[in-house]
């Protein structure tokens, strides 16, 4: 499983012309699940979201996670993360779970970080999204479980 995050000053995701998440400061997680993810991966990616830290301190290091400065997350599926781009100049998508798979794991992240931490909001999975944010920093990582 893998999660795109970028810390952010407000982050929101618009489908069909509505808005069905968003956050102030906090995570924007963009989360590909790949064919061999499960519960396991859900769980550690999910430690990964809460505790990394990507936040400063009062001397500007990085030293504090979304918890330690009560930011919003906000988990948004993408299929193509879990793309091969290493041939060619097409991705490939033979890694990545089929759709029924993504959904469930999706879900199940979803439903543990909201039981996990109270500031969660979600785009909608496998729609069109539109996904609007403001990049603090910039800073972005790719995590993986």
């Amino acid at each position: 499983m893998k999660a795109l995050i970028q810390r952010v000053k407000r982050a929101s995701v618009e489908v069909e012309g509505e808005i069905v998440g968003s956050i102030d400061h906090g995570l924007l997680a963009l989360i590909g699940v790949e064919k061999h993810d499960d519960e396991t991966s859900v769980e550690k990616l999910l430690h990964k979201l809460l505790h990394y830290r990507v936040f400063s301190d009062a001397e500007g290091k990085m030293n504090h996670n979304l918890q330690q400065v009560n930011g919003g997350l906000l988990l948004v599926s993408q299929f193509t993360l879990a793309a091969d781009t290493r041939k060619g100049l097409r991705p490939s998508f033979s890694s990545a779970a089929p759709p029924a798979q993504g959904e469930a794991l999706f879900n199940v992240l979803v439903t543990q970080a909201r039981t996990a931490w109270p500031h969660v909001a979600t785009g909608e999975f496998g729609a069109d999204m539109q996904v609007a944010l403001i990049n603090d920093g910039p800073v972005t990582f790719l995590l993986e479980s």
